[in-house]
């Protein structure tokens, strides 16, 4: 628990950091606040936010690349945090009755051979499905968009400009809450203090 608080300590200690850079540092952020101040994501209250600088040398590829990778992070964090919460309601599979819950499922020496199995069974699943979130055709309109110009669209093309723009904003903002939320709720699995968020212990 101490080494978790230690880490919790360091990490706002660098968020806060950048109110202490020097000059040339807030030069170099003020041309990437430029150029990617209008970007999708860059809105109230923070608008545009970098604190680490990690787009102050960036160009237009690097900051899509990087977008990509928060949107897939972003996804996954969202399934995590919908299955932690599944499992926590006592949600379980056939013959898995007897699993914990939260992260301590992870600990699988008092568990059958059978549903030992699952785990690397569910890695490798998204394993495979990773191979497939790329823009293989490379036609995709935004980074994170794997329709790859298939017959079906899946009925994005039927929404204007706007609302597509909306969507956008919304799986992001979705998607950045349920990484600060899946790593909220490790935190606290680890202090032992899950029912300070409404959640039961494992």
């Amino acid at each position: 628990m101490m080494m978790m608080k230690s880490c919790l300590a360091i990490a706002s200690l660098l968020a806060s950091a950048t109110a202490f850079a020097p000059a040339s540092n807030s030069v170099r952020t003020s041309v990437a606040v430029s150029l990617f101040g209008n970007e999708l994501g860059a809105q109230a209250p923070l608008n545009y936010y970098d604190p680490l600088g990690i787009c102050k040398n960036a160009d237009q590829a690097r900051f899509d690349s990087l977008r990509e990778t928060e949107i897939k992070h972003g996804r996954a964090s969202m399934l995590a945090v919908v299955g932690y919460l599944t499992t926590a309601a006592g949600v379980r599979l056939p013959g898995m009755e007897s699993m914990k819950g939260g992260f301590e499922c992870l600990d699988l020496k008092d568990v059958p051979f059978e549903v030992r199995g699952t785990l690397p069974l569910t890695l490798g699943c998204i394993g495979f499905l990773e191979m497939f979130m790329r823009d293989f055709t490379g036609t995709g309109e935004f980074p994170g968009d794997y329709r790859n110009a298939g017959k079906n669209d899946y009925g994005w093309n039927r929404f204007d400009d706007a609302t597509k723009l909306k969507k956008r904003a919304i799986e992001l903002n979705n998607g950045r809450a349920a990484m600060m939320g899946i790593l909220g709720i490790m935190v606290h699995e680890q202090m032992g203090n899950l029912d300070a968020i409404g959640l039961p212990s494992p």
